[in-house]
C-alpha cells in the first residue's frame, strides 16, 4: 500500500512531495520508512542528496565509500548522509572534530536559517579532512551537504519516532479504513486534505458515507452497520466487505453551534427514551426546531447541509419549513398550527451538490466534474483515470478542481498544483516560465484547464505521473454556471 503512495490521509507521508518519493523507495520494512520520512526535506534535497541515494537504493549506482573509516557512519544509508547524527559522526571521524565540537555543529544544524550559523564550520571540516588525506572535491561537497541540513533536516530519532506513528496510521488506513476516515472528519482541520478528498478516497476504497441527518447524525462522525455488498472481486488488493458506514456529524454542518449540536443530539435521545424503537424522534421541522430550543441560524445551517431532508423531503421544502418557525410566547409554546405546506420544487443535482460543498464540504452524489464533463468535451480534456495510460512524452489535456497549490523554496520558483476530477487526481508541474506567463490564472482559477506534455516515471511503472503545463486557462466560470444555471444540468 505504501509502495503504491496509497496514503491519502496518513501521517507525513500524504503530501505531493511524499507520495511522489514512494513509489521510488519503495519502503520494505521499518527503517525504509525511517529513511523516507527524513528524505523528502529541504536540507536532504537541498544537500542533493535524494537523487543519489535513490540511484543507489535501485541499483543504479554502486554503493562506495571514499574511506573505509567513515564506513560506519553511512552504511545504514547507501553511503549518502541523510541525517543530523551521521554528520556529527562523519566530522569526527574524518575531520578530527571532538564530541563538543561535533555536539556544537549539530546545535548549528538545529539552528534552521539562522544566519552565518554553519559558515564558521567550513574550514574547519575542509582542512580536517584535507589534513587526513581525502580529496578536496569530496570534502567540499560533504560540506554542502551539511549546508543543506541548515535548511531543515532530520535527526534520526526524530525521524523513527515519526515512522512509528506512520505505520499505525498506515496499518488502519489498511485494515480500518471506515474508522480511519471518521476520526480524520472528527479531528478536522488538520493533514494535507481537505474533507472533501479524504471522502473521495474512502470511497474508492469501498466505504460508504452517509449524509448528515437530524434523525441519526451524532455530533461527532460515527460508524454505522455496514451496507449490503457485491461479491468480493479477485482483482481487488484488499476485501474490505463488512467494513462499517461512516455517518456524518453534526460537527460536519458550518454554521451550526457546538452548542445546538449538542442540545440537538440531547433532544433526540430523550425522546427515543419515550418512543417506540420503530418511530422518528421528531415529527417536523418546527417539532425539532422546538425540542432541541434552536435559533434560527442553526436552523438554517442544518437546512442548508441537507440534515433536515428525512423531516422536509429535501433542502428547499427545508428552508421553507425553517422560515416558517417564529418564536413563540410561553402560553402558545407548545401549540401547533396546521396549515398546509406548498409544493416547493426539488433542487437539481447541481444545486445539492453546490450546497454540499457550502455546507459540509463534502459532495453526497457526483463529483462536479461529472457534470460539467460535456461541457469540457469541447476542451477535448482528458480524465484523469484516462491519462494514467498515457505513454511519457504524448501531449494532454485536463482539467479539475485545484486542491494544492505549492511552490516550494527548494523548487526555485516551480509551482506544483494539484487537480480532481471524478475519476481521480491530476499533478501538474509549473515551471517557472510558465508561471510568469499564466500567473493570474494560476493563482486564481478553481477550475482549471491545463494544457502540456505527460510524464511517466518507468523506474516505478508509472506509478508517478505528471502534466508538465505549457498553456493554463482558467474555467471557473462553469462552476458558477452549476449554481446560477443548474437547471441545465439537470
Amino acid at each position: 500500500m505504501i509502495g503504491r503512495a496509497d496514503t491519502v490521509g496518513v501521517f507525513q507521508i500524504e503530501s505531493r512531495a511524499q507520495m511522489t518519493m514512494l513509489p521510488r523507495l519503495k519502503p520494505r520494512c521499518f527503517y525504509d520508512l525511517v529513511i523516507e520520512v527524513a528524505i523528502v526535506r529541504p536540507g536532504p534535497i537541498q544537500g542533493g542528496m535524494v537523487h543519489p541515494y535513490l540511484r543507489r537504493r535501485q541499483g543504479l549506482e554502486a554503493v562506495v565509500y571514499p574511506r573505509d573509516e567513515i564506513k560506519p557512519a553511512l552504511e545504514r544509508t547507501l553511503g549518502i548522509p541523510i541525517f543530523q547524527e551521521q554528520v556529527m559522526q562523519i566530522a569526527m571521524l574524518a575531520a578530527g572534530f571532538s564530541a563538543g565540537e561535533a555536539d556544537a555543529l549539530r546545535r548549528a544544524m538545529a539552528a534552521w536559517r539562522r544566519k552565518g550559523g554553519l559558515e564558521k564550520f567550513e574550514a574547519r571540516v575542509v582542512d580536517g579532512m584535507l589534513a587526513r588525506g581525502y580529496q578536496r572535491d569530496f570534502a567540499e561537497a560533504l560540506f554542502k551537504q551539511i549546508q543543506g541540513f541548515g535548511e531543515y533536516g532530520f535527526p534520526e530519532s526524530h525521524a523513527a519516532s515519526f515512522a512509528l506513528l506512520v505505520y499505525v496510521s498506515c496499518w488502519i488506513k489498511r485494515h480500518e479504513p471506515a474508522a480511519f476516515l471518521a476520526a480524520l472528519l472528527n479531528s478536522q482541520p488538520m493533514g494535507f486534505y481537505a474533507p472533501a478528498q479524504l471522502v473521495r478516497d474512502a470511497r474508492e476504497h469501498g466505504i460508504e458515507v452517509r449524509a448528515v441527518d437530524v434523525l441519526v447524525s451524532e455530533v461527532d462522525c460515527t460508524l454505522e452497520e455496514p451496507p449490503d455488498q457485491p461479491a468480493f472481486d479477485a482483482r481487488a488488493t484488499h476485501d474490505w466487505r463488512g467494513q462499517p458506514a461512516v455517518r456524518l456529524g453534526l460537527n460536519r454542518v458550518r454554521g451550526l453551534s457546538s452548542q445546538g449540536a449538542r442540545r440537538l443530539v440531547q433532544a433526540r435521545l430523550a425522546r427515543q427514551q419515550a418512543m417506540e424503537p420503530e418511530g422518528f424522534a421528531f415529527d417536523t421541522v418546527e417539532d425539532l426546531a422546538r425540542a432541541a430550543e434552536l435559533d434560527r441560524r442553526d436552523l438554517q445551517a442544518l437546512a442548508q447541509s441537507g440534515a433536515l431532508v428525512q423531516l422536509a423531503g429535501h433542502r428547499g421544502a427545508a428552508h421553507w419549513e425553517v422560515a416558517a418557525v417564529q418564536p413563540l410566547p410561553e402560553l402558545l409554546r407548545d401549540a401547533r398550527f396546521d396549515e398546509p405546506t406548498p409544493v416547493l420544487p426539488e433542487p437539481t443535482e447541481a444545486q445539492d451538490i453546490v450546497a454540499d460543498y457550502q455546507s459540509i464540504g463534502v459532495p453526497m452524489g457526483r463529483h462536479p466534474l461529472a457534470l460539467l464533463r460535456p461541457r469540457l468535451a469541447r476542451y477535448k480534456v482528458e480524465t484523469a483515470a484516462t491519462l494514467r495510460d498515457f505513454p511519457p512524452g504524448r501531449l494532454a489535456r485536463a482539467s479539475g478542481l485545484v486542491t494544492h497549490r505549492q511552490r516550494p523554496e527548494t523548487a526555485k520558483g516551480t509551482v506544483f498544483v494539484t487537480l480532481e476530477d471524478e475519476t481521480g487526481a491530476i499533478n501538474i508541474i509549473i515551471w517557472p516560465d510558465t508561471m510568469e506567463r499564466y500567473r493570474r490564472e494560476i493563482l486564481a482559477a478553481q477550475l482549471m484547464t491545463v494544457y502540456g506534455v505527460w510524464q511517466s516515471d518507468q523506474h516505478t511503472g508509472g506509478q508517478v505521473t505528471h502534466l508538465i503545463a505549457r498553456r493554463v486557462v482558467d474555467h471557473s466560470e462553469l462552476l458558477g454556471q452549476l449554481q446560477t444555471r443548474s437547471r441545465d444540468f439537470h
